[in-house]
């Protein structure tokens, strides 16, 4: 904003001294400081603001893009609906609360082919 270089504050500080006192020179020098102080803390404040804002707005976009690729990839995938991971669990409770299968509904088990008995050894006349 403003093009200060060396030239200009040299000739900024001869001014300053033949229009400034010498006994007033410390106490302007002084507020002459803070003051490049509180500038500067402005500066750095609304800088700070401005990173905070720009990040913010960055995070937002993220959010965005995020979710558009989530929704893409479970349209994808061809997942529809909500996903209801306690949805088992639930059928389950209430297969139990509601008794056993009828017989009608019991699933039917095959049992494997019966192996015949062994045969005990029969006891004879020993030659």
């Amino acid at each position: 904003m403003f093009d200060f270089d060396v030239g200009k504050l040299i000739v900024i500080g001869i001014v300053a001294l033949v229009a400034i006192p010498s006994k007033d020179l410390p106490r302007v020098l002084r507020q002459l400081g803070q003051m490049t102080g509180k500038m500067r803390r402005m500066a750095a404040d609304f800088q700070g603001q401005f990173m905070d804002a720009m990040r913010e707005a960055e995070l937002h976009d993220l959010r965005k893009d995020l979710k558009q690729e989530v929704d893409s990839a479970i349209a994808g995938v061809g997942l529809s609906g909500a996903f209801d991971p306690m949805a088992e669990a639930r059928k389950q409770i209430t297969d139990a609360i509601e008794g056993p299968p009828k017989p009608e509904e019991a699933p039917k088990v095959e049992l494997p082919p019966a192996r015949p008995a062994p045969v005990p050894p029969q006891d004879g006349p020993s030659v």
